[in-house]
């Protein structure tokens, strides 16, 4: 099968305290980049859609070592920092701060020229958790940009060739992310009828990137490490999953483009554990285990605007492959286990082999040299030296 794709990647996550990101020595912090995009690859994920780096160029950085071949990756969009109004932002030490439409435009551009990012997210609304602690002053469902900063944003990146994704869970920054023409609107958790009906009228023209993952792993996942379910549901977690779930399916049955992937990198959504998305988009949201394998390989190779080069394994594309013990369209699950990827392949080049991939078995052994001694019979050089 083809490789897979996550549409909100997170490689400068370190699955543990986002508030000290800030403060982790840019060496260290390289360090930790770069061994969570090994772990993408690891997982049989071939292509990553940046939504967010905890500092300016760090997405860049890494994307042009695996671009160069010097560390293991997988093909990359590149992000910069979440952009939040002072006052408004999730995680301080990795957010860029602007406010009002001409310092977002100044900030956008100071992104596209010295950071050279290929996507730019805006951080229009709060979600009540940072983390373990909960931030009671503000809420999913309120917006922080003003209609003015969030059509400069956008307006600046487009200018520039960019795309721009939101972060989105309220109903009123989903729909300016809509109105003004945001790419990727990701959670989308509280959108309305009205935003439901202008995403099924401009289906070509934005992608919905749940993370769903994250509110289920917050609400479930998250009390070994201090945040209890009951504290989760009392601040409106189960309200917002149970939100998620009628939206997401009801933008599958409008053929609105929904793909996997999302926020890995807390503690309680460890990295290496991404196809989880995959067996929620069957369980939750409707689709057949096809339908999101399909989001997860030709869906983001269209989001990656590549779809005639990747994401379907094809003569002419690029040979970003996977080789899974067992039949996903079955059983979803099997992708989550990295035992069970047998071989993974980017640009035609092996990145991991199982040794029986690499082992030839005895009862062929025999076989293979009969071949060879007919072979050199016939004057072919010997292939095998011994």
């Amino acid at each position: 099968m083809p490789g897979l794709g996550d549409s909100h990647t997170h490689f400068t996550w370190n699955g543990g305290d986002l508030d000290r990101l800030g403060d982790l020595g840019i060496e260290e912090h390289t360090l930790l980049t770069a061994r969570s995009a090994e772990c993408f690859l690891d997982s049989g994920y071939t292509m990553c859609f940046g939504a967010a780096s905890a500092k300016k160029r760090l997405d860049v950085v890494i994307r042009d070592a695996i671009n160069a071949g010097d560390i293991p990756g997988p093909r990359f969009l590149a992000n910069g920092q979440e952009m939040a109004r002072r006052g408004g932002e999730l995680v301080g030490g990795i957010t860029a701060y602007a406010d009002g439409a001409d310092e977002m435009r100044r900030v956008q551009t100071f992104n596209v020229w010295r950071v050279g990012m290929i996507v730019i997210q805006c951080f229009q609304s709060q979600t009540s958790l940072t983390l373990c602690q909960i931030t009671e002053i503000r809420d999913a469902e309120d917006c922080y940009f003003t209609k003015e900063e969030t059509e400069a944003c956008v307006d600046e990146a487009h200018k520039h060739g960019k795309r721009v994704c939101s972060h989105a869970r309220a109903r009123d920054s989903v729909q300016q992310s809509i109105d003004f023409g945001v790419d990727v609107i990701y959670h989308a958790s509280y959108i309305d009828q009205k935003g439901m009906d202008a995403l099924e009228k401009n289906k070509s023209k934005h992608i919905v990137a749940p993370a769903i993952n994250w509110l289920i792993a917050t609400l479930h996942d998250a009390a070994m490490f201090g945040y209890s379910t009951e504290k989760a549901e009392q601040v409106g977690y189960q309200k917002e999953l149970s939100a998620a779930d009628r939206a997401m399916r009801e933008m599958h049955r409008r053929g609105i483009v929904v793909l996997p992937g999302g926020d890995y990198g807390f503690a309680w959504t460890p990295h290496g554990t991404y196809a989880r998305d995959l067996a929620h988009f069957v369980n939750r949201f409707g689709f057949t285990p096809h339908e999101s394998i399909i989001a997860a390989t030709y869906g983001m190779a269209k989001l990656f605007m590549r779809s005639h080069e990747m994401g379907q394994i094809k003569v002419g594309n690029y040979a970003d492959c996977l080789v899974v013990d067992g039949d996903p369209l079955k059983d979803i699950t099997i992708l989550q286990d990295h035992d069970r990827l047998n071989i993974i392949i980017i640009n035609g080049r092996v990145h991991k082999a199982g040794p029986k991939e690499y082992v030839i078995p005895l009862q062929d052994l025999a076989g293979m040299h009969s071949m060879i001694d007919g072979m050199v019979h016939l004057g072919v050089q010997h292939p095998i030296s011994s």
